[in-house]
C-alpha cells in the first residue's frame, strides 16, 4: 500500500503540496481563533468536594477558589485595633464579590494568634479560578496599608500569591509563538549538523510547521464539540514541532541512504516509504495511543488533552507520508544540494564505518557488561522514581520572593497554621445549623479552628470555613479530611473547599491510573508485535519504555522534589510533584521514546531478514539509526528546554521531566540496553507462533532460510 502511495505522490507532487499549502495557511488563521476558545478551569465531575464547591459557587459567587489570606501584625491587642478593623474593612471593599471572614466579623479566636499580635482575613474571591486570573494581591495590599498607624505591619498571601510569587509576577511567560519559533532555531541548528545541506535542513522545519497549523485547525474544530484545556496549545507547539521532524528526519535519512545506493528517485521514494514510512505510522501509532490512554480518566481537562494531544501525531504521520514525499519528489538528488558544511563533518558515507558502527560491535563483544551498567544507571534512577510524591507542593515549598512569601512567614512566626491558606469550606444546606456544625468541626483532631460567618448565609444556605491543623497538601492531610466527612456524618453539611478537592483529583487520576496503564500496554503490545513480527521484541521494549519512565520520574525527584539542582531555575525543593505531571509525563514520554525502538528495531528487523542474524542485524540496525535516534532526541529535548524558560516551577518540572527522560532514554536505554539486551537474547528476539501469527493477521513473508527455522520454533 506505501509503495503505491509513493507512485501516486511522486506522480501528483505538485497538487499534493499545493493543497498543504492551502491548507497550512488556513490553519494560521485557525490558530488565531482557537485562542479565543481554550477552557481555562479543572473540574472533577462527580466528586464530593468538587461537587459542594460548585453549588457554593452558584449560590454565593465565590468558594472555588483558594483565599487571598491579609495578614495584620502589631505590638498591641489586634483584636482591639479600629485601625486594623477598618483595613480589614477596606481590603474586603478591594475584592468586590468575594466571601470576606475575620475575627471582627465572626468573633472567633480562630483568626487570631494566641499572642493576639497577629490576625488575619480570609477574602475568598468572586468567580472560576482560569489559568490567567490574578489574584489582585498587590490592589488588596495597597487598600489596607492605607492609614494604617507606624507599627502595624499588613502582608497579603495565600495560595495565588504564592503562586505568583513562585512566577515573578507573570502569567504566562513566553507566548506559544515564541516558544516555537525558539525551538524552531534550536532545531534549525541541530538539523544543520546532522545533513549539511539547505534543502535537508529546511524540509523537517516545513513538514513541522504544516503539522503545527493543521493541527490547531482540527483542534479549533474540536472546541465545538468539547471543552479543550489551554495547555493543549504548549504540546502542540513544541510536542508537534519535536514529533513532526523526528518522521522527517526518519523518511530523509531513508530517502539520501537510497540515493547513495545508486536508486533512481522514484525508487527511493518508494523504498523510503515501504520502510520508513512504516516506521512512521507504527511510530505515531503508539505516540497517539499513549495519549488516548487519558480519555479513561474520569477528568475533562485531562480527557480533552487526551484527545488535542492525539491529533498531533496524526497530523504528523500525515505529513510525513505525503508532503514529505511530494517535496522529496521534487527535489530529488537536490536535496544533497546547498551545502552548508564540509561533507566530511556530516556524511562519512556507510554508517556502519562509523562511530555507530564501531559502538555497535563494542556491544555485540561485550553484551553483558555494557548490559549491567545501563541496569545499573536505571535501578538507581529508578529507586529515588520511587520516592515520586503526586501532589501540590506544601504552600511552604513555593519559591520565590515578595510580599507574600514575607505574609506566610509572619503566618509561621505567629504560629499560625498554614492550613489558612487552603481551609475548609462546609456547605450546609436545607436550613441546617452552621454554627452547630462548626462547634463540631472544630473538635474533630487535626482541626485548628472553625467559625459561621453570620454573612455567608443565602436562603437557606450557608457556609462554615475551617482550619486544618497542616498544610492542604501535607501527607496526612487525607486523615484529617476522613474524619472531618465522618463527623459531618448525618448532618447538612458537605466538606468542600480546595484541599479536599485536590484530594479528589489525586484520587480520580490515581485510582484509575492501572486502566490508563494496561490500555497503553495492550494496545502497544499489539501494535508491535505486528510490525517486528515477534512476541518477545515487543515485552522487551515495553519493560524498557517502563524503566525508562521510572527513570525519568527519579530525576524530577531528584531535582524538584529533593532540590538538588533545582537551584539553576531559582526554586528550592517541593517536596511533592505536582498530580498531574507525571501523569502527562507518562503520556507522552511512553510514545515519543517508543519513537526511537520503533526506529531502530525496524532496521533491525530488516537487517535480520537480510542476513538471518541477530549479532549482524544489531549492528546494521543501530549503526544506521543511532545517528538518527541522538538528532530527533536533541531537538525534542531542545524543544522542552524552551518550555522550562516559562514562568512557574509546575511547568518547569513538566519541561525538564520531559527533556531529562527523553535524552535518557536515547542514550542509555537505546545506546545500551536494547542492543546489549538483544545480543544475549540471540535468536530469541525473532520467536513468534504461529497461532499469534494469525490472531495479529501477519501475512507470511519471504525470510532468509535461517529466520524460517527460528520463527517456525
Amino acid at each position: 500500500m506505501l509503495a503505491r502511495l509513493a507512485h501516486v505522490v511522486a506522480r501528483h507532487r505538485w497538487p499534493i503540496i499545493g493543497a498543504w499549502l492551502v491548507l497550512t495557511l488556513f490553519g494560521g488563521f485557525a490558530a488565531g481563533q482557537v485562542s479565543k476558545r481554550w477552557f481555562q478551569s479543572f473540574s472533577i465531575p462527580g466528586k464530593s468536594a468538587y461537587e459542594a464547591n460548585q453549588r457554593t459557587l452558584e449560590r454565593f459567587g465565590a468558594g472555588v477558589r483558594p483565599p487571598t489570606v491579609v495578614v495584620f501584625h502589631t505590638a498591641g491587642d489586634v483584636t482591639r485595633s479600629d485601625a486594623i478593623l477598618a483595613a480589614a474593612q477596606r481590603a474586603e471593599k478591594a475584592n468586590p464579590g468575594s466571601l470576606s471572614a475575620s475575627y471582627f466579623s465572626t468573633g472567633s479566636l480562630a483568626y487570631v494568634s494566641k499572642d493576639r499580635h497577629t490576625t488575619f482575613v480570609e477574602i475568598h474571591p468572586a468567580g472560576l479560578a482560569k489559568f490567567d486570573t490574578k489574584s489582585g494581591a498587590e490592589a488588596t495590599q495597597k487598600a489596607a496599608a492605607a492609614g494604617l498607624p507606624a507599627g502595624t505591619a499588613v502582608h497579603v498571601t495565600g495560595h495565588d500569591p504564592l503562586e505568583e510569587a513562585s512566577t515573578h509576577g507573570s502569567s504566562g511567560g513566553p507566548s506559544v509563538l515564541l516558544e516555537a519559533m525558539v525551538g524552531g532555531i534550536g532545531a534549525l541548528i541541530i538539523l544543520l549538523f546532522v545533513f549539511g545541506t539547505l534543502p535537508a535542513v529546511l524540509m523537517p522545519i516545513v513538514v513541522a510547521v504544516a503539522s503545527i497549523l493543521n493541527t490547531f485547525t482540527l483542534v479549533w474544530a474540536l472546541t465545538y464539540l468539547t471543552d479543550v484545556s489551554i495547555i493543549v496549545q504548549f504540546l502542540i507547539a513544541l510536542v508537534g514541532l519535536g514529533v513532526a521532524i523526528d518522521y522527517a528526519l526518519l523518511m530523509i535519512f531513508r530517502f539520501r541512504d537510497e540515493l547513495r545506493e545508486g536508486e533512481d528517485v522514484e525508487t527511493a521514494l518508494v523504498e523510503t516509504m515501504t520502510h520508513a514510512g512504516r516506521s512512521v505510522i507504527v511510530s505515531g501509532s503508539t505516540v497517539a495511543v499513549g495519549l488516548l490512554s487519558l480519555i479513561i480518566l474520569p477528568l475533562p481537562f485531562i480527557r480533552s488533552m487526551g484527545i488535542g494531544g492525539m491529533l498531533i501525531p496524526a497530523v504528523s504521520v500525515l505529513a510525513a507520508i505525503t508532503l514529505l514525499p511530494a517535496m522529496l519528489a521534487v527535489l530529488g538528488a537536490r536535496i544533497n544540494s546547498v551545502r552548508l558544511l564540509p561533507k566530511r563533518l556530516v556524511d562519512r558515507g556507510h554508517p556502519e564505518d562509523g562511530m555507530w558502527g564501531r559502538w555497535a560491535r563494542f556491544v555485540n563483544r561485550r553484551p553483558a557488561w555494557v548490559a549491567l551498567v545501563g541496569i545499573a544507571v536505571v535501578a538507581v534512577l529508578a529507586g529515588i522514581g520511587t520516592q515520586l510524591n503526586p501532589n501540590e507542593s506544601q504552600l511552604k515549598n513555593f519559591p520565590g520572593s515578595g510580599d507574600a512569601i514575607v505574609g506566610r512567614d509572619a503566618l509561621a512566626a505567629a504560629g499560625i497554621s498554614p492550613g489558612v491558606m487552603k481551609p475548609f469550606e462546609i456547605l450546609v444546606e436545607h436550613g441546617g445549623n452552621a454554627q452547630a456544625i462548626a462547634d463540631k468541626v472544630a473538635r474533630v483532631d487535626g482541626v485548628s479552628g472553625a467559625a459561621a460567618p453570620a454573612t455567608w448565609h443565602r436562603g437557606s444556605d450557608s457556609i462554615v470555613e475551617a482550619f486544618p491543623s497542616i498544610d492542604g497538601a501535607a501527607p496526612h492531610i487525607q486523615s484529617t479530611i476522613d474524619r472531618v466527612n465522618k463527623a459531618l456524618d448525618g448532618t447538612d453539611g458537605t466538606l468542600g473547599g480546595v484541599a479536599a478537592a485536590d484530594r479528589d483529583f489525586v484520587h480520580a487520576v490515581y485510582g484509575n491510573f492501572p486502566y490508563v496503564l494496561a490500555f497503553v500496554l495492550i494496545l502497544t503490545l499489539i501494535l508491535l508485535a505486528r510490525a517486528f513480527r515477534s512476541i518477545v521484541l515487543p515485552f522487551k521494549a515495553a519493560i524498557l519504555n517502563l524503566a525508562s519512565l521510572g527513570a525519568a520520574f527519579g530525576i524530577v525527584v531528584f531535582i524538584f522534589q529533593e532540590g538538588h539542582g533545582s537551584g539553576l531555575w531559582n526554586i528550592t525543593a517541593t517536596g511533592a510533584i505536582t498530580a498531574w505531571i507525571p501523569l502527562m509525563i507518562f503520556a507522552f514520554l511512553f510514545g515519543l521514546s517508543m519513537d526511537y525502538e520503533v526506529f531502530m528495531l525496524t532496521r533491525m528487523r530488516e537487517a535480520y531478514d537480510e542476513t538471518g542474524s541477530t549479532e549482524r542485524a544489531i549492528e546494521l540496525g543501530l549503526a544506521r539509526t543511532g545517528k538518527l535516534v541522538t538528532s530527533a532526541a536533541l531537538i525534542l529535548m531542545f524543544a522542552f528546554l524552551v518550555l522550562s524558560s516559562s514562568p512557574g516551577f509546575e511547568i518547569k518540572e513538566f519541561a525538564i521531566g520531559l527533556a531529562a527522560g527523553i535524552i535518557f532514554d536515547a542514550t542509555v536505554i537505546r545506546a545500551l540496553l536494547v542492543p546489549a539486551l538483544m545480543r544475549l537474547l540471540g535468536n530469541a528476539n525473532w520467536w513468534m507462533p504461529h497461532w499469534t501469527r494469525r490472531a495479529l493477521f501477519i501475512r507470511q513473508r519471504e525470510r532468509a532460510p535461517e529466520v524460517v527455522a527460528t520463527e517456525n520454533v
